[in-house]
């Protein structure tokens, strides 16, 4: 484990105890049906966690996708977070990250025949989607949902960063749990993500007897393979490149602006020594002046050879700027990444996921029901 990534403010730990009463209260009262869950007669499935910070909840995504849309009319449904808009907006070929979050934007640009719709009443966006989209649906993805406890999906994933595991973190604002380690207990699956590619049958069991899952949980492993370096202007770079191509003597200006920047970091130093960071925040709203930034950053990078590597979701938003630096066009990839099940994980989880949808798809023209969940 990463013991660096975990920093724990003790002198927050009064503060999170007031915010945990809060978070304790809220989920009693759906415990205790004041509040109420909805379930849906269509198969719902639910991806998120527990933590500020990214777990990898859009590259799960993106992989659920793949599986179902083979056999099923697949639907994404997201808060749209950070987004410039507001209500039920259905994504199309012209919507822009800014109209609809960078994640589901992403989303679509990579599975145009996928619906992806924002909503942050998830309960009025399934209802939505089953009035307006109902011959064209079959299951929903919801994105970054496990909190949000006004609908019941019918699998609960919860994911968990192999670096910070939630049985070390502590509440909000001294640590980044967002409720007790506890409210694990609502998932139907929970995967450690961002393991490392190689783990020892020893770490599996540790890590396995310290989220202490109930039996009716089942636990999967994930790390991340990157599928190469993508350009992300094609009309001045159509040539996509592998990280071993990065030659010793070229220069690497990573730019991001994610929660977690440490282990793309490492990752690419298995590639490259000559690295030069440049983070922003989480969904950063980048600016004119952001590009200045970028472009003189760049520029004063040493010698000929230099390229810079962003992810996908900051990719998202640069894309805006028609009228970024030809070099940069010229030079900027973004490192496309898809999700590896660790112990030969990946047909069980599959067939889980798969036979859920099948049994449930058939019971969507059935109307809805309320639950305590």
């Amino acid at each position: 484990m990463e013991e660096n990534f975990i920093k724990i403010h003790k002198s927050l730990y009064p503060l999170s105890f007031l915010y945990g009463l809060g978070v304790s209260l809220r989920n009693k009262m759906f415990d205790w049906n004041i509040l109420h869950s909805k379930s849906y007669n269509i198969p719902v499935i639910s991806v998120g966690n527990i933590t500020v910070g990214g777990t990898g909840k859009t590259p799960h995504t993106e992989y659920l996708i793949k599986l179902l849309k083979k056999e099923f009319k697949v639907a994404v449904l997201s808060r749209g977070y950070k987004r410039k808009s507001e209500g039920f907006i259905l994504a199309n070929e012209s919507s822009t990250a800014k109209e609809i979050g960078d994640e589901p934007f992403q989303i679509k640009q990579k599975f145009p025949e996928v619906i992806v719709s924002v909503d942050k009443d998830r309960c009025h966006g399934i209802e939505t989607l089953q009035q307006e989209r109902a011959s064209e649906l079959e299951v929903i993805l919801l994105d970054d949902a496990y909190q949000h406890r006004y609908v019941a999906p019918g699998i609960n994933i919860l994911l968990v960063d192999f670096n910070r595991l939630i049985c070390d973190d502590a509440l909000l604002p001294a640590g980044r749990l967002r409720e007790p380690a506890r409210g694990k207990s609502r998932a139907t699956i929970v995967i450690v993500t961002k393991c490392p590619r190689v783990m020892k049958p020893m770490d599996f069991r540790i890590i396995t007897k310290r989220l202490d899952l109930y039996p009716y949980q089942q636990l999967y492993f994930t790390s991340y393979k990157y599928s190469g370096l993508t350009p992300i202007f094609p009309v001045v770079n159509n040539k996509k490149r592998t990280l071993g191509q990065i030659e010793k003597d070229e220069k690497v200006l990573l730019l991001t602006g994610i929660a977690s920047p440490q282990q793309l970091l490492q990752d690419i130093e298995r590639y490259s020594s000559n690295i030069t960071p440049l983070t922003f925040a989480d969904h950063h709203d980048f600016t004119e002046n952001d590009m200045v930034t970028l472009k003189e950053t760049f520029e004063n990078l040493p010698g000929d050879k230099k390229i810079i590597i962003t992810t996908e979701k900051d990719a998202a938003r640069l894309t805006q700027f028609s009228n970024l630096d030809e070099k940069i066009q010229k030079n900027i990839y973004t490192l496309p990444i898809e999700v590896r099940f660790l112990q030969n994980q990946e047909e069980a989880f599959n067939q889980n996921i798969i036979e859920y949808v099948r049994k449930n798809k058939r019971n969507s023209s059935l109307p809805e029901r309320e639950d305590a969940y």
